[in-house]
């Protein structure tokens, strides 16, 4: 069994960013800026957002970071959104998700310069990936390409399941391990909560990307021997043992899977570090169209 090790690999991945920007500055004088906003005081989300600024410094982006009170109208959010639309020094901008309940989400989506949306959500970018042309593909469905690629999973020909349809990671990851790419040219199965026997499906799987939101939902009677799986859940369990009063499990039971699969992410550690490491290649890409 190979671990998938996404702390490595997005280590390895910032490496390259930060020499990219280096020879950037060098040669154009040019640093790439990403900006986030965060609206409320979200524990997760501020977590989330702290990381994506410490992970700037590291490769020598510039940052912003916007907070906002919970209490901000979708009229204030719109208006800084408009505004970093059109600041020249902004080469992409981030709103962090989820948004307080009186915030359309989708509308803040909308709102956002396509060309700088390093999240990769808004319909045109969502539509381009669909089409698979040149686009921002959003972080967690481009860290889990780039962590089959530089472990050389193979994917041609091979049966993908997908457990789980959200637009962030199970829709995406099925549109782009069907497409004629490199790691591609599979065929895939999208399952999620209405799909009948689920286990007669991915016992038929040479990889399984998990992304359901239940803890160790998928247990070794559902794999067969040699599967590549992909464990995109994260969830906080109380755990009373440990320091912080939780432990993070994902949507596979590792401990149990791990002893049939030839190729699998651990929680945490596998897909999660993934997620910043291609926002900032989004970012450096976003900065690379400008010039």
């Amino acid at each position: 069994m190979i671990l998938l090790d996404g702390k490595k690999t997005s280590a390895d991945i910032k490496e390259e960013i930060a020499l990219e920007v280096a020879e950037l500055r060098r040669r154009k004088d040019i640093t790439p800026h990403l900006a986030a906003v965060i609206v409320g005081s979200d524990g997760a989300s501020i977590t989330y957002v702290n990381a994506k600024v410490k992970a700037c410094e590291r490769v020598g982006f510039e940052s912003s970071l916007i907070r906002l009170p919970e209490d901000t109208s979708e009229e204030e959010l719109l208006n800084e959104i408009s505004i970093l639309n059109v600041d020249n020094d902004i080469d992409g901008f981030i709103v962090q998700l989820p948004l307080p309940k009186h915030i359309d989400e989708q509308k803040i989506i909308m709102a956002i310069d396509p060309e700088k949306d390093v999240d990769g959500f808004h319909p045109t970018n969502v539509g381009k990936m669909a089409l698979n042309l040149p686009t921002f593909i959003s972080a967690t469905p481009f860290g889990i390409l780039e962590l089959l690629d530089r472990y050389n999973v193979e994917t041609s020909g091979k049966h993908v399941v997908v457990i789980g349809r959200s637009h962030i990671v199970g829709s995406p990851m099925s549109i782009l391990l069907a497409q004629k790419r490199k790691i591609g040219n599979a065929t895939v199965t999208l399952t999620h909560s209405r799909t009948k026997n689920l286990k007669e499906i991915t016992l038929q799987a040479d990889i399984i990307i998990a992304a359901i939101g239940i803890p160790e939902f998928l247990k070794a009677d559902m794999v067969k021997d040699e599967v590549t799986i992909i464990d995109v859940g994260i969830t906080r369990v109380p755990d009373s043992r440990k320091k912080s009063g939780y432990r993070l499990l994902g949507d596979v039971a590792f401990e149990e899977v791990s002893k049939k699969a030839a190729f699998i992410t651990p929680v945490p550690g596998g897909v999660g570090p993934m997620t910043i490491a291609m926002l900032l290649k989004n970012t450096l890409l976003a900065c690379k169209n400008k010039i």
